[in-house]
């Protein structure tokens, strides 16, 4: 009886580029061919020399660049900004370039048939030169530009591919699209030359720019499926957010931390815990960077780094304000306990501020993070990718159990959901809700804990006043109704008797 023996599971190479190793379960399969397509702006180039320069600076893998379009020295200076030195690469020969583009003073020019003989027998020579591990081919485009004759360029393409595997180097190929959602590549059969498939997209959702990357097929071997979010970083290059890749497995502890008001800990039953996510509701003027203000002060007192990243106030203003509630934000910056980070939320794409927020937590390693307000960051995205950029924050700081405070602006001045905590709230261990509340024709506030996962806490509405010191949270509201729907009003006497009798 014949004995089969089952095939060796597929080598992967490690890109080196940050989240695509983890939708592609390690890497790429080593010595095949990956088409990596997209349409004008989605980072097509740059991904094809972050491949390499990747190789190079982590993996001590040398690198070929065949290019048909860009000049050697053009790829070259457009990206210096990523921290390439690539003529400091090709001078230690561990880059080296074959330009196959029509400018090039090496130009095979092809007579008759088609044939990729001349070209095949420069790369040969490249990869044997330096020890080439890798090789990337930018773009296939222009070969189809120059020659019009589709299957004998697919012929010759499937050679070159076959070629470059007996060669032991794993391929990046790039080609353009014409539509975001349409047509893997512009000529039809570039994905057919190919084992492997990727697509990048820089679409226009709503008047935003948006970039994604979708692993379409690795030719076996399992990979994520779906778009993922994809930031562009001065000094780092291609930074990919692999959503799908969270897992809940994050540790939950028992321990309870101040907010910073002794008051308010009381009301969340001793305080907030250690690994939770607390969501600040409220219209503005309630009391919302009060509270972050407060929740930071408790921090630094208890000697723990605090981050505060702030999309509404400038560094200024935040500073006199917490100045103005006796708070001395540049004795703790001073100190080492605290970082305040100001940006407007229009600087840059939302999964570029993510990148950045995720690289300072990295950095300052804080015991505890104030983001004010998310209803800023709101304003640069779609619903889907502010989601995703919620999804991704709140379980890269719980997986670092530091404890997050995040705001958000009610749409009325009287109260009612924002669209800001319909995307966050399941996702929260605590809601705190600031509201306006109007009596006898005067505007007085009102707190109350809306949640407080795995812990009792209070349920009325208390009164609060804000003075020189801070917040101060007084009695409950007994005689008012209909705070939390926006539509308050003092009930009579009977009403309230009744409902004090229920819980008696």
């Amino acid at each position: 009886m014949t004995q089969t023996t089952a095939p060796a599971p597929l080598g992967k190479l490690q890109t080196g580029i940050s989240g695509l190793d983890q939708i592609t379960y390690g890497g790429l399969p080593k010595s095949r061919t990956t088409l990596v397509s997209g349409t004008a702006g989605s980072a097509k180039t740059i991904f094809a020399c972050q491949f390499l320069a990747e190789g190079i600076r982590r993996f001590e893998e040398p690198g070929v660049f065949v290019t048909f379009e860009e000049s050697p020295q053009d790829i070259r200076v457009n990206n210096a900004s990523m921290g390439w030195d690539i003529a400091r690469w090709e001078a230690e020969g561990r880059w080296r370039f074959v330009d196959a583009s029509l400018h090039s003073e090496d130009e095979v020019t092809y007579v008759g048939s088609f044939d990729f003989g001349g070209l095949l027998a420069r790369l040969e020579a490249a990869v044997r030169q330096i020890g080439a591990r890798r090789l990337v081919m930018d773009s296939l485009g222009a070969v189809f530009t120059q020659f019009h004759d589709r299957a004998t360029v697919r012929r010759e393409l499937h050679r070159l591919a076959r070629a470059l595997r007996q060669m032991g180097v794993t391929t990046v190929m790039t080609s353009e699209r014409t539509e975001e959602y349409g047509d893997i590549a512009r000529y039809g059969v570039e994905e057919f030359v190919a084992d492997n498939v990727i697509i990048l997209r820089n679409a226009l959702e709503e008047e935003k720019r948006r970039r994604t990357i979708e692993v379409l097929k690795l030719r076996g071997a399992a990979h994520q499926r779906g778009e993922f979010p994809l930031s562009l970083i001065p000094q780092e290059g291609i930074v990919v957010v692999p959503l799908s890749a969270i897992e809940l497995k994050q540790r939950s502890s028992d321990r309870r931390i101040t907010s910073g008001n002794a008051s308010l800990d009381a009301m969340c039953g001793g305080g907030l815990f250690r690994d939770s996510i607390v969501l600040v509701s409220g219209a503005t003027g309630t009391g919302k960077t009060l509270t972050t203000t407060e929740f930071v002060k408790g921090g630094c007192f208890h000697q723990e780094r605090c981050l505060l990243f702030a999309f509404e106030e400038s560094r200024e203003q935040l500073f006199r304000n917490a100045s103005g509630w006796g708070v001395d934000f540049g004795q703790m910056e001073r100190e080492g306990l605290l970082r305040v980070v100001c940006e407007y939320p229009e600087t840059a794409p939302l999964e570029d501020h993510l990148v950045n927020m995720r690289k300072l937590i990295n950095e300052f390693e804080p015991q505890r993070v104030a983001v004010d307000s998310l209803s800023a960051l709101e304003r640069v995205s779609t619903p889907k990718s502010f989601r995703e950029f919620v999804i991704a924050l709140t379980s890269f700081i719980k997986h670092k159990e530091i404890t997050g405070l995040f705001t958000s602006t009610t749409s009325t001045l009287m109260g009612a959901a924002s669209v800001t905590e319909a995307h966050i709230s399941t996702i929260t261990d605590s809601i705190i809700l600031l509201r306006y509340i109007e009596m006898f024709g005067e505007i007085r506030r009102g707190v109350t804990v809306l949640k407080m996962r795995g812990s009792a806490h209070e349920k009325v509405i208390r009164e609060f006043t804000i003075d020189g010191a801070g917040m101060h949270i007084g009695d409950p509201f007994r005689e008012v109704s209909g705070v939390l729907s926006g539509h308050p009003h003092l009930a009579r006497m009977q009403e309230i008797d009744r409902v004090s009798g229920l819980f008696s």
